[in-house]
């Protein structure tokens, strides 16, 4: 019989199994890190062209994986999508400066100044990733793209004979697109760079037979940009979303707890039973352990107890954790759960090292806090404009009246902040700090529409603007009875 953990040595697997690095630019996927929620499966479809996430839900983990063939088979054999296993991928843009590739943020922009329509640029980066010999002999992009509007017959012959020679081998050409809101600070001009990618893939789609694109791309950058290409709507209806349900967000962690390389992960495994080695040196958890909220909430009673303090008024642990780190469009961020259980079991160690068990509920409370601190900091990296936005709001109370929250960004001058930044950033030239900006930062009243759909504000029944907690904390925005804020170092 295997001896059960003790409380210890759960700290211990917890401390080496969750992942360090909470920047999906840092983690590189692999064998086990790589988690295949059954939610996720039709992003993988190689129909779907369009895949929608926000930010830490995984688009670039997928985009890194499909690129990865040994993590393609993985995924096909997992998912049992055969066709996964008969592609040529390639990368059409990625956050990674891959000038080779595609045209990085500095070249985007002179291009854009040039005139050049997003479709022609995008084309150039079609021929670039079939491997269309006189468009990769040039080595500047405005050449590349001269060529393809020059060459449409030459260009139409390359796309066909690529289709033909895949159909007879039995493969697909899947050229794939992550990172967009790199493109171009002006939000204007980024809608019409993805309205030109959006228009190029459907091409692709309704022209071929074997080659297709596949588009990793913000929920709200796919809305602009469908305003500049109406017939993006045929793309909807095979569109997919990276969504992490509360059963999934357990599932990865029970996944990585299983997935570490030590003799406590190993005990792990036998303890909760089900587990299957598939692939040498990766571990699959069973379907209960993956997706019965039952049998997640027994075994996570076992890491962190039942409540959140003496009895169940204070909130069982299970659903409170994810609750607390839902965004206001009730998602919740897997990079932001795995960083709250990680604060959780380092705050355990420091200041409740005695408790009974491996987490303590203040621990959990504290781990809410420093996730709300992680994802600010996301948010201020890839959407920098929300920053400027949401910190005159600090020392507040929500939910607040829509009066007194447009009564804020007029008393801070919100307009100019925006116009100022939006100037600075332009003069930078800094290519790595390329982020989009609002859509509209003369008209609050869009602005706050805008901060709904990225789930930063949400809409109260009574009109009344509210902020989830992932953001408020951080901020240092206040709600009676609600998790503690921190203190502003913005």
């Amino acid at each position: 019989m295997t001896t059960a953990l003790g409380v210890d040595e759960y700290r211990d697997l917890l401390t080496a199994a969750l992942p360090d690095a909470t920047d999906a630019d840092t983690v590189e996927p692999s064998l086990h890190t790589l988690f295949t929620p059954d939610s996720h499966r039709s992003a993988l479809f190689v129909d779907n062209t369009v895949v929608r996430g926000g930010r830490g839900v995984g688009k670039t983990f997928w985009y890194r994986s499909l690129l990865d063939e040994t993590l393609r088979d993985v995924a096909a054999d997992e998912y049992g999508i055969e066709r996964l296993r008969r592609l040529e991928v390639a990368a059409g843009h990625g956050a990674a400066l891959e000038p080779d590739l595609y045209p990085g943020p500095g070249v985007v922009r002179a291009l854009m100044e040039d005139g050049v329509a997003p479709y022609d640029l995008w084309n150039a980066v079609l021929m670039t990733a079939l491997g269309q010999s006189e468009v990769i002999a040039l080595p500047e992009w405005a050449d590349r793209i001269a060529w393809v509007r020059a060459h449409p017959g030459d260009r139409d012959r390359t796309v066909a004979r690529i289709d033909r020679e895949a159909q007879q081998t039995q493969t697909t050409r899947l050229i794939l697109f992550d990172a967009l809101e790199h493109l171009h600070r002006d939000r204007a001009i980024a809608d019409r760079l993805v309205g030109g990618l959006l228009e190029l893939a459907l091409a692709m789609r309704l022209g071929t037979r074997n080659i297709r694109c596949k588009i990793f791309i913000r929920p709200d950058m796919f809305d602009g940009a469908r305003q500049h290409f109406p017939d993006a709507s045929k793309l909807t209806s095979n569109a997919s979303s990276l969504r992490w349900s509360r059963a999934n967000l357990y599932g990865l962690l029970f996944h990585y707890l299983g997935n570490h390389d030590s003799e406590q992960a190993a005990r792990f495994r036998e303890l909760t039973g089900g587990w299957t080695e598939r692939t040498r040196g990766r571990f699959e958890l069973s379907a209960t352990l993956k997706g019965d909220a039952d049998i997640q909430a027994d075994q996570f009673t076992v890491l962190a107890g039942p409540y959140m303090g003496a009895n169940y008024r204070k909130g069982n642990t299970y659903t409170w954790l994810p609750n607390h780190l839902m965004d206001g469009v009730e998602e919740v961020s897997p990079r932001s759960f795995l960083a709250a259980l990680s604060e959780a079991v380092e705050v355990t160690r420091g200041t409740y090292a005695g408790h009974e068990f491996p987490l303590h509920h203040e621990g959990i409370r504290r781990g809410v806090q420093q996730a709300s601190t992680t994802r600010v900091g996301e948010v201020r990296e890839d959407i920098p404009w929300v920053r400027w936005a949401i910190e005159p709001l600090g020392g507040t109370q929500v939910p607040m009246d829509e009066e007194s929250l447009l009564a804020q960004w007029a008393e801070a001058d919100l307009a100019g902040i925006l116009r100022r930044e939006a100037e600075r950033a332009e003069k930078s030239g800094d290519e790595r700090t390329v982020r989009t900006g609002p859509r509209n930062p003369d008209s609050p009243l869009l602005l706050i529409e805008e901060l709904i759909a990225l789930g930063v504000m949400r809409r109260r029944r009574d009109g009344r603007i509210d902020l989830p907690d992932v953001y408020r904390i951080a901020f240092s925005i206040g709600r009676k009875g609600g998790v503690p804020k921190v203190r502003a170092t913005h």
